[in-house]
């Protein structure tokens, strides 16, 4: 028998110490840029464009939980409710649903993210929903939740969970899920005594962006070129990992940023902005 190839472990190109440090700076990941107000979490948000709310250093991106902290290497502990800094971000994310002045739901891959309203209509080109296609794409109990919020335009979960029919709990969750994820609805308060979420159109609170058309390659260039302003770097796989994009169309997004000039490719699937567009190269 002829001996099997060794296969040689693939390693995956890191971020410099540079580009940590630029990250530091722009995703507020140090004592003195540390989130601490609702006003700075939405500056935030608007500086990065789009951001998780609670994921922590073991996830690539912007993180709301990791401003709070104010540290790059912020872990999330195990009993969430003891830890400041978790509720913190927590008050701070219920502040910015009830002031509206930026978009927050469950999108790509359940993930609780901001979005800027300034990016809003290049998130909205790739994972919204057109009216006239709700029916081939979306669920009977989405559809019928959706009916009910249009009628009522805002409605708490108990409530909107009766109207719509939708008597199984965990077939609701779904429901509500889908439609954030179609960008469609969003919550618009928090109430805690008794606790419910308010839930509304989010054409409503955000109309011009929401209704903006934009097609979908120059939506995919956009928001390569929003991740990589804040990243000054950016490796195989991470756009995609960030906001969802399948890597093919990560890819051609950050490829776009080469051709014009924004970005240099240094070696495949790595990307940097060049000098002029915010960061140094090495």
């Amino acid at each position: 028998m002829r001996p099997r190839p060794v296969r040689q472990a693939h390693r995956r190109p890191q971020i410099s110490a540079e580009f940590e440090d630029y990250r530091d700076e722009r995703w507020c990941r140090e004592a003195t840029r540390q989130v601490e107000t609702a006003f700075d979490a939405e500056r935030f948000i608007e500086q990065v464009g789009f951001t998780a709310c609670l994921t922590d250093s073991r996830r690539p991106g912007p993180s709301l939980y990791v401003a709070v902290c104010g540290r790059r290497d912020a872990v999330m502990p195990r009993n969430v409710q003891k830890d400041p800094e978790a509720s913190l971000t927590w008050t701070l994310k219920d502040e910015i649903v009830r002031h509206g002045t930026v978009h927050y739901a469950k999108l790509g891959r359940g993930k609780a993210t901001f979005v800027a309203p300034r990016i809003l209509p290049f998130f909205a080109a790739i994972w919204g929903v057109r009216r006239a296609d709700e029916a081939a794409r979306l669920s009977r109990d989405a559809r019928a939740i959706l009916k009910v919020l249009r009628n009522e335009w805002e409605m708490g979960t108990a409530d909107l969970r009766q109207e719509s029919r939708v008597r199984d709990r965990a077939a609701f969750t779904r429901g509500l899920d889908e439609l954030q994820a179609a960008m469609l609805v969003v919550p618009s308060a928090v109430v805690y005594q008794p606790f419910t979420y308010l839930w509304t159109l989010a054409v409503g609170r955000f109309p011009e962006a929401l209704r903006r058309r934009v097609r979908r390659e120059v939506a995919v260039r956009e928001i390569a070129r929003c991740f990589l302003t804040g990243a000054g770097m950016t490796v195989r796989g991470e756009l995609a990992r960030v906001t969802g994009l399948s890597r093919p169309e990560a890819g051609r997004g950050n490829r776009a940023l080469v051709a014009e000039g924004w970005a240099t490719m240094p070696h495949t699937g790595v990307y940097r902005l060049t000098p002029r567009t915010g960061s140094t190269s090495e």
